[in-house]
C-alpha cells in the first residue's frame, strides 16, 4: 500500500468503471481498451491495499471501499469539468440562441440585430427560425419569443406584442381596386393567406370577415404561402391583400410600402411572448432586456392600423 496522491487520470476511469457498472462499457465510453482500464483499477487496488471491485461474468460492483472512492472521485471528475467549462467559455465569445418563428425573426428581430451588437459587441447572437410552435430537443435556447397566449407560457413569460392585426396592401393595389374608400371590396379581391394547422394559433382571414361583418365573395385568385415573409412579399408585389400583424409590419406601414386598407381587429390575450430559457447567461439577460426595451420604444411611435388615405 503506497501513500502516495492517486493519480487524477486513474479517476475518471474509476468513476466510469463505477456508474457504468462494468470495465468494457467503461472502455468504449472513453475510448480506451478493455485491458488498460483493468489495469488502472488493479493499480488503484495495489496504491490502497484494498479491492474496489467484485468481479464476475456479469460484470462488476463496488465493493464498500470502491463506493467510498467511486463517491470521491464523481466529485472530483464534476468539480474538473466545470473548471474547464468555465475556462473554454472565458476563452471565447459569449453566444446566445434566440428560437422564433419566421415572422418575427424577419420582420422583427433581424433588422434589429445591428443594434443590439452597439449594445453587446462582444456577444454573438444566433437566430434559430421555424416553423414550429416550440424548439425541439436538439434545439435548446437561452431565449425565445413564441407566438401563444398566456396559458401557454410559464409565469416568468413576458408578453411583448398582443395579437393586432389589419388587412395591408401595396399603393397601387389599393387605388386600383378602391380599397381605401370602400374597405368592403375586400371580400372581392385576391386575398393572402398564410397556411396553418387546422388550429391555428393566430387570426385567419375567417376571424376578420366574421368580426368584421363584412361579406367575402368567391375568389378563385386566393395564394396560401407557407411562410409570413412569402405573404408580405407577395402584398408588397400586388399580388392581394394580407393580414398585417402588428410588430412586424409597422416599418413597411411607415414607408408606404403598405398601406392599411380596412379596420383592424385586436386579441390582447394572444401574441408573442419572451420566454427565457433556463438559468440565463448574463449575454442571454442583457438581450432579454434589451428585446423589452425596443419593444416598448415601438410602442411609443408605431402608426399601425391608420388607414390610406
Amino acid at each position: 500500500m503506497s501513500e502516495r496522491p492517486l493519480e487524477l487520470a486513474w479517476l475518471r476511469i474509476f468513476e466510469a468503471v463505477g456508474r457504468l457498472g462494468g470495465l468494457t462499457r467503461a472502455a468504449q465510453e472513453l475510448g480506451l481498451s478493455q485491458p488498460a482500464v483493468s489495469y488502472t483499477v488493479r493499480m488503484l487496488e495495489e496504491q490502497l491495499g484494498t479491492p474496489l471491485l467484485m468481479r464476475s461474468h456479469r460484470g462488476s460492483t463496488l465493493t464498500p471501499a470502491g463506493e467510498t472512492l467511486h463517491r470521491a472521485a464523481c466529485g472530483a471528475v464534476a468539480e474538473l469539468d466545470g473548471a474547464a467549462r468555465a475556462i473554454r467559455r472565458m476563452s471565447r465569445r459569449p453566444v446566445v440562441r434566440l428560437f422564433t418563428d419566421y415572422g418575427f425573426a424577419s420582420f422583427w428581430m433581424m433588422p434589429r440585430v445591428a443594434a443590439f451588437r452597439l449594445v453587446r459587441p462582444d456577444t454573438e447572437v444566433h437566430v434559430i427560425a421555424s416553423a414550429a410552435a416550440e424548439p425541439s430537443g436538439d434545439n435548446a435556447e437561452d431565449v425565445a419569443v413564441l407566438f401563444g397566449t398566456r396559458s401557454d407560457f410559464p409565469a416568468n413569460a413576458v408578453q411583448l406584442l398582443e395579437e393586432k392585426v389589419v388587412p395591408v396592401c401595396g399603393p397601387r393595389f389599393a387605388a386600383r381596386h378602391g380599397l381605401a374608400e370602400q374597405p368592403a371590396r375586400i371580400g372581392a379581391v385576391p386575398l393572402l393567406h398564410l397556411e396553418s394547422t387546422p388550429r391555428p394559433r393566430w387570426f385567419g382571414w375567417s376571424d376578420w370577415f366574421t368580426a368584421t361583418g363584412f361579406a367575402r365573395g368567391p375568389s378563385a385568385s386566393d395564394l396560401s404561402l407557407n411562410t409570413y415573409g412569402l405573404v408580405v412579399q407577395a402584398a408588397i408585389a400586388d399580388q392581394g391583400v394580407a393580414l398585417g400583424w402588428s410588430g412586424l409590419i409597422d416599418g413597411a406601414l411607415a414607408d408606404g410600402t403598405l398601406v392599411a386598407i380596412g379596420p383592424p381587429l385586436l386579441r390582447a390575450d394572444h401574441g408573442y411572448w419572451l420566454r427565457p430559457g433556463p438559468d440565463p447567461s448574463p449575454a442571454a439577460r442583457d438581450l432579454i432586456d434589451w428585446i423589452e426595451r425596443e419593444v416598448k420604444a415601438d410602442a411609443g411611435s408605431a402608426r399601425f392600423g391608420k388607414p390610406a388615405k
